[in-house]
């Protein structure tokens, strides 16, 4: 048996070794699959504060919250959803004159040179004319 080959095979056991104890010490049993968290949906007041921004509040409805922001990046407004479905419905009947910032239950609607900046601080991905779609990243 080759070098190679004895450094793979314990390689191999190290590997299912860790992946068959607990975790915490004992030695035996199985480790269960990480769960990935899910993301935190953000209110308006949230968002804004990440943009300097006291929003005035234009729509207070139980599926939606929409606030108005005029800061030194420009004027935009921040729209968040209780559910992704409401969200997808508003997306669907959306501006399409106007490029929008969308994240996880919220999006922002400016022109792009405004949002492009907003971005920077709030992440998000932008959606220039098909607002359920992501606009591709061009490469470097």
């Amino acid at each position: 048996m080759t070098t190679f080959t004895r450094l793979t095979i314990c390689g191999i056991a190290v590997a299912l070794a860790a992946a068959c104890s607990p975790g915490d010490g004992s030695g035996g049993g199985y480790v269960a699959a990480a769960q990935s968290p899910q993301p935190v949906a953000l209110t308006v007041e949230e968002l804004a504060a990440k943009v300097d921004c006291r929003p005035k509040i234009q729509i207070d409805a139980t599926e939606l919250r929409q606030g108005h922001c005029k800061t030194g990046d420009g004027e935009f407004f921040l729209t968040t959803f209780t559910t992704q479905e409401g969200k997808d419905a508003w997306m669907d009947t959306a501006p399409e004159y106007n490029p929008h910032l969308v994240g996880h239950l919220w999006t922002a609607l400016s022109t792009r040179k405004v949002l492009d900046r907003i971005r920077k601080r709030l992440g998000g991905d932008l959606h220039l004319k098909d607002h359920r779609t992501q606009t591709p990243t061009p490469s470097p």
